[in-house]
C-alpha cells in the first residue's frame, strides 16, 4: 500500500514537472519582450523643452538622446491637411533631414535581438529608416506602405558587448526639412538560434522563433528586405529580396501550424530563403504548407519554391477563408550548400483595403533526406 501511494505521489509530481517545463518553454519561446524606457514615447517632455512641436535640446524627450530636428508628435489629422497614424499610443516622434534619436539599453553579450518598432513614412518621398547598433548597421526602406495605419517593422542584430546603444537615424535629405519616418513604438525582444534536426535539415521550419509582435499590431510585422540569416529578425532565415516579407502569429492571422508563420508580401519582389548543408547528389525532399491568412486576400496566390536547380509552382486559390493546402517535391543536391528559396508569384492588396499588401502565408517548411 505505501509503495502504490508512493508510486502516485511519484507519477503525480512528474506530471506537475512536465506540466510546469512545457509552460516554461512555451513562454520562453515566446518571450522575454520588454519596451525601451519610455518606448511608446508617451512621457511627455517638459513644455519648456517644445518649441509648437519641435523638441529643444539633447535631453528634451525623456529617456532619450536626440540629435538635430526632431519632433513631438499627437497623431490624427495635422496642420497643412496631413495625417499621421499612430497606432500604438496618442504620441510619436518625427526624424527631419539627419536627425536622430538613441538610448542605451542593457543586453547580454553574444545573444541575437530582434528590435521591435512602429514606423512609417510622413512624406510622399523616399524615406529611409537607418537603425544601428554597434558595430551593425542598416537602412530599412519606408517608401512602400504595407498599411494605411502604419507598419511595425522588425529589424535584428546580436549583441557585442553588455550595453548597446541603439539609434534612430533619418539619413535623407528632403526638400520639407520636417519630413522623415514617424516613430511610435519602440521594444525590443531575445532570440535563441534554432538548429537543424536530423529529420527536418530547415532551421526554425514553422517559424516559431520571430518578432511575435509585442504591441497591439493586428497588421502583423515587416521583415525589411536585405537581412542576412546571421543577424536576420527571423532567426535561420534570409530576406533576400527588395521588398519586405511579413511575419504574421496565430492571435490575428490564420497560421496553418503553431503561432507563428510568414506571408510573401510583394510578389516576386518579396523573398525568403536559408542555405541547408546538404550532401552532394544525395536527394532530399522539401514539404511546405500555404494558405491565406483569412485577412481578406483573394484571389490566385501562386508561390514558386527553389532548391539547388529544381523549382516547384504551388498554385494556390484563395478566397478568404483561411485555407491551406501541402506540397512537396524532390531534389537532387549539387554541393554541400543548398539554397531553398520562396516566393508569390503575384500581387495582391486586400479587398477591404487596397492600400494594405498581402499574399499567400508560407508555414511548416521541412526538408529531409530520401532513403
Amino acid at each position: 500500500m505505501v509503495k502504490m501511494v508512493g508510486t502516485i505521489i511519484c507519477t503525480l509530481f512528474m506530471t506537475l514537472l512536465f506540466a510546469v517545463s512545457a509552460f516554461a518553454n512555451f513562454h520562453h519561446s515566446r518571450s522575454p519582450e520588454v519596451f525601451f524606457q519610455n518606448g511608446n514615447f508617451e512621457e511627455k517632455p517638459n513644455p519648456r523643452n517644445l518649441k509648437k512641436t519641435r523638441l529643444i535640446g539633447t535631453h528634451a524627450l525623456p529617456k532619450w538622446e536626440i540629435n538635430g530636428l526632431v519632433e513631438y508628435i499627437s497623431g490624427g489629422p495635422q496642420p497643412g491637411g496631413m495625417y499621421f497614424p499612430v497606432t500604438h499610443g496618442v504620441h510619436a516622434v518625427r526624424l527631419g533631414n539627419e536627425a536622430s534619436i538613441s538610448q542605451t539599453i542593457k543586453v547580454k553579450p553574444g545573444q541575437w535581438y530582434a528590435l521591435i518598432l512602429g514606423a512609417t513614412r510622413t512624406c510622399a518621398q523616399d524615406e529611409v529608416l537607418r537603425i544601428s547598433v554597434p558595430s551593425q548597421s542598416g537602412d530599412v526602406p519606408l517608401q512602400t506602405l504595407y498599411s494605411l495605419n502604419g507598419d511595425v517593422i522588425a529589424w535584428g542584430f546580436k549583441a557585442s558587448s553588455s550595453t548597446a546603444k541603439v539609434t534612430f537615424h533619418n539619413p535623407g535629405v528632403q526638400e520639407d526639412p520636417t519630413c522623415g519616418p514617424l516613430l511610435d513604438a519602440v521594444a525590443i525582444r531575445e532570440f535563441y538560434p534554432p538548429m537543424p534536426t536530423r529529420a527536418n535539415l530547415v532551421k526554425n521550419p514553422g517559424f516559431e522563433e520571430g518578432p511575435f509582435p509585442i504591441f497591439n499590431s493586428t497588421n502583423g510585422v515587416l521583415l525589411p528586405p536585405k537581412q542576412q540569416d546571421l543577424v536576420s529578425p527571423l532567426p535561420g532565415w534570409i530576406i533576400e529580396s527588395l521588398k519586405a516579407i511579413k511575419f504574421i502569429d496565430s492571435n490575428y492571422f490564420q497560421v496553418p501550424f503553431g503561432h507563428g508563420a510568414v506571408e510573401l508580401v510583394a510578389g516576386k519582389e518579396s523573398a525568403i530563403a536559408q542555405i541547408l548543408r546538404t550532401v552532394p547528389n544525395k536527394v532530399y525532399n522539401m514539404k511546405f504548407t500555404i494558405g491565406d491568412g483569412r485577412n481578406g486576400c483573394h484571389g490566385s496566390m501562386m508561390v514558386e519554391a527553389f532548391a539547388a536547380k529544381d523549382t516547384l509552382k504551388v498554385p494556390f486559390k484563395s478566397v478568404g477563408k483561411g485555407t491551406f493546402k501541402t506540397a512537396s517535391f524532390n531534389f537532387k543536391a549539387v554541393s554541400d550548400r543548398t539554397r531553398i528559396t520562396f516566393y508569390s508569384a503575384f500581387y495582391h492588396t486586400r479587398i477591404d483595403d487596397f492600400g494594405s499588401l498581402c499574399g499567400p502565408v508560407l508555414d511548416q517548411v521541412i526538408v529531409s533526406p530520401v532513403a
